[in-house]
């Protein structure tokens, strides 16, 4: 009997340890896919501080160079970049917001509220998102030319204001997360719908707006189809503007993948800021839920 205390007290110190492996191995997992997915951006930052020859050069060079803020300087000058970056950061904010706060009142409506032809208009919402958007294009475009917003912002921010996804996202999140009591409990302490959707909602609906948010201003910052149809060369999106930069007789793809790394560093700041934010309020309110 001894001999078998001593045999399972010896072991127990090795089942403690067996929960590390499955964990190093989803860390280096999650390196491995970090490593490679920044392997792109990396590379363009290379090139975008060389010139047209290193393109060329076998091996490719994997340190950058030293004419990085002179090719900055080129695309400033073949093209109003500087304003494309600003109408990029209005129209994909302006979205953004505007997306979040109706989806999370029509999310609201829909997951606990009770009317007549509920199920039959979140039905009909998403439906519209089977609706391939090239199909809307033409009677856009004359709605923008009668209402007289083409080639403005308006263009760009009015018809992306309300979202099919935002809307049914928000609805399944707060149909479980928002418990029908504490709305009952508002209603007793004298609280109007706005009233629970200001105080009660919104608290809750926190986490999973930051994430609707973060996707819409994402998807708005790299919209590209809609801005060209709509918008001047004078007056373009970062997108529309990286699309003039890869246009010509010889295509300068030092000049191109420069002025795609200055489109992308916004995004990458915005998630560096606001990334561990959003991930913490999921997980506050996975733990809350």
């Amino acid at each position: 009997m001894t001999g078998t205390t001593a045999g399972r007290a010896k072991a127990r110190p090795a089942r403690r340890g067996t929960p590390g492996a499955p964990r190093r191995l989803i860390y280096l997992t999650l390196t491995a896919v970090a490593f490679f997915s920044a392997i792109p951006l990396y590379y363009s930052v290379v090139v975008a501080s060389r010139d047209n020859a290193a393109l060329a050069e076998v091996p490719p060079p994997l340190v950058p160079g030293g004419n990085f803020f002179a090719n900055v300087a080129r695309v400033f000058d073949t093209v109003p970049f500087g304003l494309a970056l600003a109408n990029s950061v209005l129209v994909s904010g302006s979205i953004a917001l505007s997306v979040m706060f109706f989806s999370t009142l029509a999310g609201f409506a829909f997951a606990k509220l009770r009317f007549r032809g509920r199920n039959a208009l979140l039905l009909l919402t998403v439906a519209t998102m089977m609706v391939p958007t090239q199909l809307g294009i033409i009677p856009l475009y004359m709605l923008m030319v009668k209402l007289e917003w083409t080639g403005t912002m308006y263009a760009l921010i009015v018809p992306a204001m309300v979202s099919a996804f935002g809307v049914f996202f928000m609805t399944q999140y707060l149909s479980r997360a928002l418990p029908t009591e504490l709305l009952e409990a508002g209603r007793v302490d004298g609280c109007s719908t706005w009233g629970l959707f200001w105080h009660v909602v919104v608290p809750v609906a926190r986490p999973a707006a930051a994430v609707l948010g973060m996707l819409t201003f994402m998807s708005a910052w790299n919209d590209y189809f809609w801005p060209l149809v709509v918008l001047t060369p004078e007056n373009p999106t970062v997108q529309v503007a990286l699309s003039t930069l890869a246009a010509g007789y010889v295509n300068d793809y030092v000049l191109g993948l420069t002025g795609t790394a200055l489109g992308t560093l916004p995004l990458v700041i915005v998630f560096g800021l606001l990334g561990k934010q959003i991930i913490g309020g999921i997980m506050q309110g996975a733990v809350k839920g």
